[in-house]
């Protein structure tokens, strides 16, 4: 077990799986629903803090972004979609499985999700099979790069800031870390990931 790292704290969305309800997406979700695309994300972007910090539920969001008018499909339909964008990143599942395998380190997701859409990526992908603890949003009720949500996750560990070490796709996140004392890696794909961890002493 390396002396340096005890904890690895995940990005779920754009490192292990694909993003779940991004900006992509709800376009193609605009493209696929005949919605008005501007008025779609303009909705969004007024209630996405509360839906990610989990003081929305689904159905409301829903409520003020789509179902605000009569649709002609149903939110089923459109439920089931949102789900569907979700797909796993080649190699990152593999990755986190060698590392749970290992049992030296403590495993952390550190992300920012909507409730339902966060746990049905939990259930979907088997992450409660690799990660002991969730950090995400919509229970810690802060997203990142809030200072405060780095802050909560080394308090919840327990461990000092310089003994974690975080995996992120987006460097404003990565930057915000660091300012808390946090070790960061800046994740492109698996095989970049892979050499990252060595370099930081993580055995895989």
């Amino acid at each position: 077990m390396s002396n340096d790292v005890n904890v690895i704290f995940f990005d779920v969305g754009g490192v292990l799986l694909s993003n779940g309800w991004d900006r992509r997406s709800r376009r193609t979700a605009a493209e696929r629903f005949d919605l008005d695309w501007e008025e779609f994300q303009d909705r969004h972007d007024q209630v996405s803090a509360a839906f990610e910090t989990g003081s929305m539920d689904l159905d409301t969001y829903l409520e003020r972004t789509v179902f605000y008018r009569r649709r002609p499909f149903d939110r089923p339909a459109f439920i089931e979609f949102m789900k569907a964008q979700t797909e796993p990143l080649t190699g990152s599942l593999e990755i986190l499985a060698a590392l749970r395998a290992r049992g030296d380190y403590l495993l952390a997701t550190l992300n920012n999700e909507s409730r339902e859409l966060n746990e049905y990526r939990i259930h979907r992908f088997g992450l409660r099979d690799h990660f002991s603890l969730f950090l995400s949003s919509c229970y810690l009720g802060m997203r990142k790069p809030e200072p405060e949500i780095y802050k909560m996750a080394i308090a919840v560990t327990q461990q000092p800031a310089e003994r974690c070490l975080f995996i992120d796709d987006r460097e404003l996140n990565l930057e915000c870390a660091v300012t808390a004392g946090i070790r960061t890696i800046h994740f492109r794909d698996a095989p970049s990931l892979r050499g990252s961890l060595a370099e930081a002493g993580v055995e895989l």
